[in-house]
């Protein structure tokens, strides 16, 4: 099975200068490492040519966000397999073993995420991915080791390889055939929630996300926009949004026209009372974007729904904002 490691950069040259080594050391000969530049206008092309002329270089004309960069950039990649990181990871020796297992011995393991630890507090888990992601019912994510903004540390309680519901974005390993037929990205998602919604086609489509906490990963995180920025809190509002009405059966949008407007107003009030007007405002601008594209949405959906052969079973069927609120700050056995 040809496997090919492949890094989205944009402007991230020291990221680079930081991360690509473990990439280059704990990454086997036979596995291709590729490095795909958005456009850079830092001196990340010329800093991988002179010091890692070994790894192959793919060069876009422009920044196209993580979607499109991607899309772009796997279909001039052959291999059966893509395992895509962030510039910001730093991987760790056997790393590509325990993921390619599943693509071998399961055809119909979709994709599978390892364990995402944190680069900077190395026994906690990371934010974006942390030991496998899930979705509640009105399509809010969380983790396994991260439940809204609230982090375990790692003490092993997660270090079963199981079925989840999305893996990060970080870092993966997906079947590139499967990729392809399923058009890939969103192009429209730009950044954020595209794997999550890439995840859920899967799903659709009869294959399995899993987590392999065999493999360890440390990722920086933050490394695009900042966990304030008003720009990003718009695209993941936006995309979820869109993910939902693209993915979710009849029953689950249903709830979510119902319930979510009522739950993101009040965050946009939260923002609002608390000083943070740049973040009210990018919510409300998200709903209309997304009321705007609804035509455009509605047609994907038809795509995504007439194709669809199951349903997702790892959908959490309350609210873990609820369950936050009356404490659960672990992910414990929910799931």
């Amino acid at each position: 099975m040809k496997a090919a490691v492949v890094i989205l950069n944009w402007n991230g040259r020291r990221h680079l200068a930081r991360f690509l080594s473990s990439v280059v050391e704990h990454t086997p000969t036979a596995i291709d490492i590729v490095v795909a530049d958005n456009g850079s206008s830092d001196d990340s092309v010329e800093f991988i040519r002179r010091k890692y002329p070994s790894v192959r270089l793919i060069l876009l004309d422009k920044n196209y966000g993580f979607a499109t960069g991607y899309n772009l950039a796997l279909r001039q990649i052959k291999a059966d397999c893509y395992i895509l990181l962030n510039s910001d990871v730093e991987v760790t020796a056997g790393w590509t073993a325990p993921l390619l297992s599943h693509m071998q011995e399961d055809r119909w393991c979709g994709a599978v995420a390892p364990k995402l630890l944190s680069y900077t507090e190395r026994d906690k888990f990371e934010y974006a991915g942390a030991a496998g992601g899930f979705i509640d019912y009105l399509g809010y994510p969380f983790c396994r080791g991260r439940i809204l903004s609230k982090i375990e540390q790692d003490k092993g309680q997660y270090d079963d390889a199981r079925e989840v519901f999305w893996a990060s974005g970080a870092a993966f390993c997906c079947r590139a055939e499967l990729f392809h037929a399923l058009g890939g990205f969103d192009d429209d998602f730009f950044a954020h929630m595209e794997e999550i919604d890439l995840c859920w086609r899967m799903q659709l489509a009869g294959y399995k996300i899993m987590v392999e906490p065999k493999s360890v990963v440390y990722h920086l995180g933050g490394g695009s926009l900042a966990k304030e920025s008003s720009y990003k809190l718009f695209l993941n509002y936006r995309n979820n949004l869109t993910m939902l009405m693209k993915c979710a059966p009849t029953s689950q949008r249903i709830v979510v026209a119902i319930v979510r407007p009522i739950a993101d107003m009040c965050s946009a009030l939260i923002y609002l009372i608390s000083g943070k007007k740049a973040l009210a405002s990018a919510t409300w601008k998200a709903y209309k974007k997304f009321f705007a594209s609804h035509k455009a949405i509605a047609r994907k959906r038809k795509a995504v729904r007439s194709a669809a052969c199951c349903e997702s079973r790892q959908i959490y069927r309350g609210s873990i904002i609820a369950r936050y609120v009356f404490g659960w700050r672990k992910f414990g056995k929910m799931l």
